[in-house]
């Protein structure tokens, strides 16, 4: 899976807890294997919507096992490895390629907000240390740092692992755009934002999308009616199942969002977060309730054998 090309729907798995707040593996072997029967293109680890944060070196370390055990090598898997400096980033980004990753997600330090040529010396470093493909996270809601076109360019032309950047800057729509046209192809581009722009990203170019992972059927359908050329259908699909696409980008309540809905699926044991995100209130909750209730989602249907 190391030289396979990525595109189509990566999930970012959700960190499932247990009641007293310890990383669920049973669960997390219940969300992988969820994703599979979802048909997913490949599995994202360790991203912002896998609170990320909050998890030591000792449970990434066993995630990492987890996952790449229960993935069994049927589809890629891309390990976020951003960290607030370069050893760190580093350090993290070699255990990732230990481990079996396809690809390494990386985000800019996000503590002191580096200028753009901090930001070409921290890629450029993690490139010269490993052998995998690197995606440049573009995160500028969460990290705090937009990576300017011209130093994405430059940097792809410069180190031949870094191929893909997974653009989140709002709108994704127009930046996916500016990549696209100055990269010359060395460049290829996934979406982000829970794939609140997907249809638009998918008709500008993007190979692909990094969502949550709640909802990775109707990603998979949603490419799958765009290629067969059945846009108009892809488009109706799409903007149908906007409202929970919106309602997981909840600002400090995305991911309990993202797990009440696992949750009600049986698919995950709780929808514990960790701090400093904050669990959702009774009246998000009946807001999900009232989206879901007009959906055929997968992760509802009780058809899931996990």
């Amino acid at each position: 899976m190391k030289n396979k090309e990525l595109n189509g729907v990566f999930p970012i798995l959700a960190t499932p807890f247990t009641d007293d707040y310890q990383v669920d593996y049973q669960s997390l072997k219940r969300l992988i294997r969820f994703q599979l029967e979802a048909r997913v293109d490949g599995i994202s680890i360790f991203g912002n919507a896998s609170e990320m944060y909050t998890l030591t070196e000792d449970e990434r370390e066993l995630i990492g096992q987890v996952v790449m055990e229960e993935v069994a090598g049927k589809i890629p898997v891309v390990f976020g490895t951003g960290a607030t400096g370069i050893p760190q980033a580093i350090q993290l980004s070699k255990k990732a390629e230990q481990a079996g990753a396809s690809a390494l997600m990386i985000i800019p330090p996000y503590m002191v907000k580096p200028d753009p040529q901090r930001i070409y010396d921290y890629f450029a470093e993690i490139a010269q240390a490993v052998n995998i493909p690197i995606m440049m996270q573009d995160a500028p809601i969460a990290s705090g740092v937009s990576i300017p076109v011209d130093i994405m360019v430059k940097l792809a032309n410069n180190y031949e692992n870094i191929q893909y950047v997974k653009v989140e800057s709002p709108p994704t729509t127009i930046k996916i755009s500016k990549v696209l046209e100055q990269a010359d192809g060395k460049l290829k581009v996934f979406g982000g934002l829970n794939g609140m722009y997907l249809f638009e990203e998918i008709r500008r170019g993007a190979v692909g999308t990094m969502p949550a992972c709640e909802f990775p059927d109707v990603c998979v359908r949603i490419f799958e009616l765009f290629h067969d050329r059945k846009e108009e259908e892809a488009k109706r699909y799409f903007f149908k199942h906007l409202p929970l696409i919106r309602i997981g980008t909840l600002a400090k309540y995305a991911m309990g969002v993202h797990k009440q809905i696992l949750k009600d699926g049986g698919i995950i044991s709780t929808s514990l977060v960790r701090n400093p995100n904050v669990p959702i209130d009774e009246s998000i909750k009946e807001e999900i309730d009232l989206i879901t209730t007009e959906l055929d989602l997968l992760a509802l249907s009780g058809k899931v054998t996990i």
